[in-house]
């Protein structure tokens, strides 16, 4: 088993949390804060907008159950990397997409932008690749879908469209139980 991980944003971190713990291969997802200028930021200072991070997910995964490109595909397949720093109702340079690769992964992370726009024509991925440090998010943030969120109206209109398209566009790669 060789272990890997990849961070991504696309959002809001609750949703690209649920949608990939539901991935084959994927043994964990952590929520956090990367791509700002101010250490240890909280999820308040984050959602000013005024510390430059994302809301993303830390993904550690199986590269023998899935391939950093079938993973990065999958989260490019399930939100909109066309709307620039927001998705749906959530506005702002915290929910931007993007891809921040860890060393050795650049390449793969700019091939998946590039597939999806081949595969989107007419349509363009504002889908960025960035670098930062990488800061978990406070502990009520971790795993959120499987608690509080499944009484948060929020989530309950948007994490469930995601795990929708997760399922019809990408089944190959769910887990057996999602």
């Amino acid at each position: 088993m060789a272990k890997q991980q990849a961070i991504v944003a696309g959002g809001c971190f609750w949703c690209t949390e649920a949608v990939m713990k539901d991935v084959i291969g994927v043994d964990g997802v952590e929520s956090g804060y990367i791509g700002g200028h101010k250490a240890d930021p909280t999820y308040k200072e984050v959602c000013t907008g005024d510390t430059g991070h994302a809301e993303g997910v830390r993904v550690t995964f199986d590269d023998a159950k899935i391939s950093l490109a079938q993973l990065y595909d999958v989260f490019m397949g399930t939100h909109d990397p066309t709307q620039l720093n927001r998705q749906g109702n959530d506005v702002g340079t915290q929910y931007r997409s993007a891809i921040f690769p860890l060393e050795g992964q650049e390449e793969e992370a700019r091939a998946a932008i590039a597939r999806w726009n081949d595969e989107h024509p007419g349509q363009e991925a504002v889908t960025t690749v960035e670098s930062g440090e990488w800061y978990p998010a406070e502990d009520y943030h971790q795993e959120y879908w499987e608690g509080e969120g499944q009484r948060n109206p929020y989530c309950l209109a948007v994490i469930p469209p995601k795990l929708m398209k997760l399922r019809k566009s990408f089944q190959k790669y769910l887990k057996d139980d999602a």
